[in-house]
């Protein structure tokens, strides 16, 4: 028996979105249930309409104000232990699980591998599009593997860590097989102890300053939590998406090059032999820093965040996404490109 999910019409996707932005979308979908999204798969509508997969939507900007397709919404729940095995734990979960409950959840549990993603918004079904990353640890680095729905077909398939190519910011989802599949669930290879990562500055200066010296995993993630949120705006006050640009990679020659300029220039070494600069940095040095206008800005606490105050459009943050990438490149020679996916 088919279960379909029930479709609306001319819905305001403004609650899907943490940018706040008014967009309506043709056709409109919540799916709680995978059968519902298989089900959903042999419509008319999805055969016949242009569709977005939305999980969320704390990385998307809508460019336009209305979505001419169908917005599918994944909203499915659920966590549970697959294997244990000596140290390893291998836990699932579903794609519409809220990624920072999860990792709280995990961390409750003792469970290393994500703490230092705490408190990124997104659902778990997202994060491996997006391979995401914070304070010295990436998405793929606790990833097992992930199911998923090739769209065309309703076909199920699984994809390792190898098979999902993850780069910076990056997997086959963003680029090869890009509108292609659904993840549904994904599964991870936690540990019941493993080393905490300190190496990153902001971590170092708030224990510090807090007189932690040995921080359990607990204490970590709750470092994390305050450290994010001393510096990104609260979505529900000011609209954003957090970080908007990716922090480029460069070549040392080129590093070395801007260091003799900027000696106090922020980087970190790459295993490639490269050397990554923080965007954010880059920003503020191009005098961007709190800038704002009646509706978009940049936040006064982190160049790296595009805001919206209200009353604005898609359009207005990537005409100031746009100002600031040549800014940026006139100053120092290098290209930001954005990390929030624009539709």
């Amino acid at each position: 028996m088919c279960i379909f999910a029930p479709m609306k019409t001319n819905v305001d996707l403004q609650p899907y979105n943490s940018f706040g932005f008014h967009a309506v979308a043709k056709y409109f979908a919540e799916i709680n249930d995978i059968q519902e999204l298989e089900a959903l798969i042999h419509s008319d509508v999805f055969k016949n309409e242009k569709y977005l997969i939305l999980s969320g939507g704390n990385n998307v900007l809508f460019q336009e104000e209305y979505f001419d397709g169908l917005v599918v919404y994944i909203n499915t729940k659920g966590t549970k232990i697959l294997e244990e095995q000596g140290n390893d734990v291998v836990v699932r979960a579903q794609a519409g699980e809220d990624w920072p409950e999860f990792v709280k959840r995990m961390v409750s549990q003792s469970l290393y591998g994500i703490e230092n993603l705490a408190h990124i918004p997104g659902k778990v079904g997202a994060a491996p599009v997006q391979n995401i990353g914070a304070y010295g640890m990436e998405l793929k680095d606790s990833f097992l593997q992930c199911e998923a729905i090739e769209l065309s077909t309703g076909n199920k398939r699984v994809f390792t860590k190898k098979g999902c190519r993850f780069g910076y910011r990056d997997s086959i989802f963003k680029s090869e097989l890009k509108g292609q599949y659904v993840i549904t669930s994904v599964d991870f290879l936690l540990k019941k102890n493993a080393l905490l990562h300190l190496e990153y500055g902001n971590i170092k200066a708030y224990l510090e300053q807090n007189g932690i010296e040995s921080p359990t995993l607990q204490q970590l993630h709750d470092a994390i939590c305050a450290i994010r949120d001393a510096k990104l705006p609260d979505v529900k006050q000011i609209g954003s998406c957090g970080s908007f640009f990716k922090n480029p990679v460069i070549s040392v020659a080129q590093f070395e090059a801007l260091q003799k300029d900027y000696p106090n220039i922020p980087h970190y070494d790459e295993p490639n032999g490269k050397v990554k600069v923080p965007a954010g940095w880059l920003i503020e040095q191009a005098g961007w820093k709190g800038w704002r206008n009646e509706h978009v800005g940049v936040y006064e606490k982190q160049a790296l965040v595009l805001v919206h105050y209200g009353g604005g459009t898609g359009h207005d943050i990537v005409e100031l996404a746009k100002k600031i990438q040549v800014s940026v490149e006139e100053k120092f020679g290098i290209r930001i490109s954005p990390e929030v996916n624009l539709v």
